[in-house]
């Protein structure tokens, strides 16, 4: 796909209808625009060139309904599956766990939350009205990329904001490019349904 430029920020808009956002890289050059579809049974996910989509990147598509062990394809265009990314069952309801596989279906990385009682404290003053709307400043979770030697190659975490808006993702460790789309395309997905609980 494209060499991507680290850090790359993901920024949600938040005057529309749908769950979108856009991402830019280090040269402050957007890389992609990522529109999940409104009122579909399963998830659907369009990655663009930029917010005009009129060049379709990729598709993120789920394999079944809402569904705590789902998986989610990538594809291109014209419908080549060459990778996916699925939630770990019951662990992530505790702590985000997710797993990255490549076109093979080997598995290549693991996304994991770094700490857990972030996302807790998060979730529960998340409930109370108006402090709601603050807690975008203070409690900000963190995930790690883990590869198949043990190793954290790139870091996505929230940053501080009023409603929980932006994203960094940085790499940790210089990825060879051949599994970029991969990483990249797992942390949209994984963003687009950890930003949803909250």
């Amino acid at each position: 796909m494209q060499d991507y430029k680290f850090p790359i920020d993901f920024t949600f808009h938040i005057g529309t209808l749908s769950n979108d956002f856009t991402a830019v890289d280090a040269d402050k050059k957007t890389v992609a625009y990522v529109r999940q579809k409104l009122f579909k049974f399963k998830e659907d996910v369009g990655v663009y060139e930029n917010e005009s989509k009129t060049k379709l990147l990729y598709n993120i598509k789920a394999d079944r309904w809402i569904d705590f062990s789902a998986c989610y394809s990538f594809s291109d265009p014209t419908g080549q599956e060459f990778g996916k990314i699925g939630r770990k069952g019951w662990a992530s309801l505790w702590k985000a766990h997710y797993e990255i596989f490549d076109k093979n279906k080997q598995l290549k990385y693991i996304i994991r939350e770094e700490n857990a009682w972030v996302k807790v404290l998060d979730g529960l003053v998340g409930q109370i009205p108006l402090i709601n709307l603050f807690t975008g400043l203070f409690l900000n979770p963190a995930y790690i990329v883990i590869n198949g030697n043990n190793e954290t190659v790139v870091r996505l975490a929230k940053e501080k904001s009023l409603v929980g808006r932006r994203f960094k993702v940085s790499e940790l460790k210089k990825l060879n490019g051949n599994d970029d789309d991969i990483i990249i395309l797992g942390l949209m997905m994984m963003v687009l349904l950890e930003r949803r609980k909250g």
